[in-house]
């Protein structure tokens, strides 16, 4: 399967970011891309960065104006498309939500991010609330895909459970970044945490992942903070790990990526985590905590 992935700085000008990415998009499909996957929320600036209901009004329907975009984006190039929007779902109401659309235009189906962050500069849990669609794998034209979205990639519980209902490769769309007031090597504890993480979740389950994270500066329109560096970083990785690629820290990135689909069987048989795995002994999982 050939992988695009598309790491891109966003501005406020939505239409110009549509834009751009739908010219990124077309220009992979020319070089033979079959997927593409595109970063969390980006239709416009990481507005979480500050509590304003105002800015609930970016919300919109699902089906609506960014959906009839991307699906007929999708059915234009013949490729599966992964997007991430702010879904408005009732009044008062919303959901982070990545929509996937088959080569041929057609929704293949959602999935609404199930951890909701709330840290300084990524106020989520006023924005959104939690998924309700649990994690299931979506089915297209070329496979099992497992879309979880960001905070969503540090939990191995939300990946296991993917690979467990037949994903065949893990999809992160991503917004994460530095701090200003952390120390340069706090800041790289992190970038570097973020990457073992979901590389662990290729190898724990045998499967490629593909992670897009934003990219740039965006300050902080309150000025409570010093605003986020998005550190880019993007990658894919096979089911052992390894890099198939990776995207630079602080510059736009695109690129298309193969990746051998049939290579996960083989490492499964390899490394056979599922078939040792001692459910019988696991039951404490479903507790908050082991008192």
């Amino acid at each position: 399967m050939k992988v695009a992935i598309i790491q891109q700085h966003n501005t406020g000008d939505m239409a110009d970011n549509r834009q751009r990415l739908a010219e990124k998009i077309r220009k992979s499909a020319t070089e033979g891309a079959q997927l593409v996957v595109l970063q969390e929320l980006h239709e416009g600036l990481y507005f979480c960065q500050t509590e304003d209901v105002d800015l609930c009004g970016l919300a919109e329907p699902i089906p609506g104006p960014s959906t009839a975009f991307y699906s007929a984006l999708a059915a234009e190039t013949g490729c599966v498309i992964v997007t991430s929007l702010f879904e408005r779902r009732a009044p008062g109401l919303y959901h982070n939500t990545a929509v996937v659309f088959d080569s041929d235009g057609s929704c293949a189906g959602k999935y609404r991010k199930m951890h909701i962050p709330d840290d300084p500069a990524y106020y989520e849990k006023f924005y959104f609330t939690p998924g309700d669609l649990g994690f299931e794998p979506i089915t297209t034209s070329l496979g099992k895909l497992g879309v979880l979205v960001c905070w969503d990639q540090w939990y191995p519980e939300a990946a296991r459970l993917m690979a467990l209902k037949g994903a065949e490769i893990l999809i992160y769309p991503t917004a994460i970044g530095y701090a200003a007031t952390d120390p340069a090597d706090e800041q790289e504890r992190q970038r570097q945490a973020w990457i073992t993480i979901q590389r662990a979740h290729a190898v724990a389950n045998g499967l490629p992942v593909v992670s897009v994270n934003r990219v740039g500066y965006e300050p902080d329109p309150s000025g409570a903070t010093d605003g986020i560096t998005f550190w880019g970083s993007s990658f894919v990785a096979g089911p052992q790990g390894e890099f198939l690629y990776s995207s630079p820290t602080d510059s736009e990135d695109r690129a298309v990526v193969e990746i051998d689909m049939h290579r996960s069987e083989q490492v499964r048989r390899w490394w056979p985590f599922l078939r040792d795995r001692r459910i019988d002994a696991y039951s404490g999982l479903t507790k908050r905590f082991l008192d």
